[in-house]
């Protein structure tokens, strides 16, 4: 259990401001596919899009991605509070949730993926706690999802970061 902190000012200033950069209008753009569109059903399909800069969802994947682990290295280099942080946002959690499934596979070519985030969830009880109750979302959204989206990407949750 993790010993109950306050956060500082700064601390707030940086949460924010992560917040802000979420609100960019290119971001939220691409927030909105890969959260909810892009749902590949294995690392073939996940490198499909991240490995192709032709693909014009290629950017918005990556932009997502590094965003987001960025935001776990601010935690994980104590230029943040990890209560705070776990608290003011999932959706770096959601996306290793939704990727679990085919994170090996992903991880053969890319060893670093979601990383940052898998650590937090790995030193933070707090972050595995969050990162357990979105698992539980993930795995019914899969279930709800419509026949032909669950085909490209409807396997189980795999509880592994």
């Amino acid at each position: 259990m993790m010993e109950r902190m306050l956060a500082t000012p700064a601390d707030a200033e940086i949460i924010l401001r992560l917040y802000e950069l979420r609100t960019e209008a290119v971001m939220r753009q691409a927030r909105a596919w890969t959260m909810g569109e892009f749902w590949p059903a294995t690392a073939k399909e996940f490198f499909a899009v991240a490995e192709n800069p032709a693909d014009p969802h290629n950017a918005w994947l990556r932009q997502v991605i590094s965003y987001w682990e960025m935001a776990a290295a601010l935690v994980l280099h104590g230029a943040v509070s990890a209560e705070l942080f776990v608290d003011c946002n999932g959706e770096g959690f959601f996306l290793l949730a939704k990727f679990a499934p085919i994170l090996d596979g992903i991880r053969e070519k890319n060893p670093a993926f979601l990383m940052k985030t898998a650590e937090l969830v790995n030193r933070f009880s707090t972050a595995a706690q969050r990162y357990e109750a979105i698992v539980k979302n993930v795995e019914a959204r899969r279930k709800s999802m419509p026949a032909r989206q669950k085909a490209q990407g409807g396997s189980s949750s795999s509880r592994k970061p």
